[in-house]
């Protein structure tokens, strides 16, 4: 039996919003959600990409409706009309808050401070926002969840890190505490933490240098994005009374505490 045998009926068909579902570990979610019976609000800055997205899940996973919405976590008006555009749909079953990122490796000494902040805006604030914003239509479905993409830079430290880390690390205390508050209404929070994941990340940290982005994966094992999507598939799809708390995922060669 398929995730879409289990879950969808002609009662309800299920939504997911996805952040950051322009490239990478977004995309890669939005499309197997689709294929597997879901609908799914497609949210990034890029809605160029965002279209694109929409076209992929149109040829893989036909019967799905995509809605393009481009929003900037960071900016509260922008949230809200994402939230405005959901809440017109009905209620969301399941957020996948993915938008994040890094930039730059600089020590503490060196580090930017614009950088961090941007890190803390974007991983933090921005899952805080699209989380209160939505909160309410969760809450409007049988069986809500909300799934967090965080990162092993939120468990530990590493050297050029420390922006980066200390960003996932806030959003890991936001995960947990989430956990705590929205249990009472019945909304599960799941916190995934990839490891090394070649992506559009690392372009995006060395500010489109890609020979420095190319080196970060090379001569080392990999993540795809598909194996995140992967798990995302497999939590939204476990019944109403399990939640998933945290799943960590890395590449074999990958240690932190090593």
């Amino acid at each position: 039996m398929t995730a879409a045998d289990n879950n969808t009926s002609s009662a309800h068909r299920r939504l997911a919003v996805v952040t950051g579902a322009s490239a990478g570990i977004g995309e890669a979610t939005a499309v197997s959600l689709a294929v597997d019976g879901w609908d799914v609000v497609l949210a990034a800055r890029r809605p160029e990409k965002l279209e694109a997205v929409a076209s992929r899940i149109n040829e893989e996973a036909p019967d799905a409706t995509t809605h393009v919405v481009k929003v900037d976590v960071t900016d509260k008006e922008s949230v809200a009309e994402l939230a405005a555009r959901v809440s017109e749909l009905g209620g969301v079953d399941l957020l996948v808050n993915n938008a994040g990122g890094a930039r730059g490796l600089d020590s503490v000494v060196d580090g930017d401070v614009e950088d961090w902040r941007w890190m803390y805006e974007a991983n933090v604030i921005g899952t805080l926002q699209v989380t209160q914003a939505l909160f309410g239509e969760l809450t409007r479905t049988p069986a809500p969840q909300v799934i967090n993409i965080v990162s092993i830079a939120g468990r530990w430290g590493y050297r050029g890190g420390a922006g980066y880390n200390a960003a996932k690390f806030g959003e890991t205390a936001l995960s947990d505490v989430m956990r705590i508050e929205f249990a009472e209404k019945g909304v599960r929070v799941c916190q995934i933490d990839p490891g090394r994941v070649e992506t559009e990340f690392s372009l995006n940290r060395f500010k489109g240098d890609a020979a420095k982005a190319d080196a970060v994966y090379e001569d080392v094992i990999n993540l795809q994005a598909a194996d995140i999507a992967e798990t995302v598939r497999w939590v939204a799809d476990r019944p109403a009374h399990m939640d998933v708390d945290t799943v960590m995922i890395r590449p074999v060669d990958q240690n932190l505490k090593a």
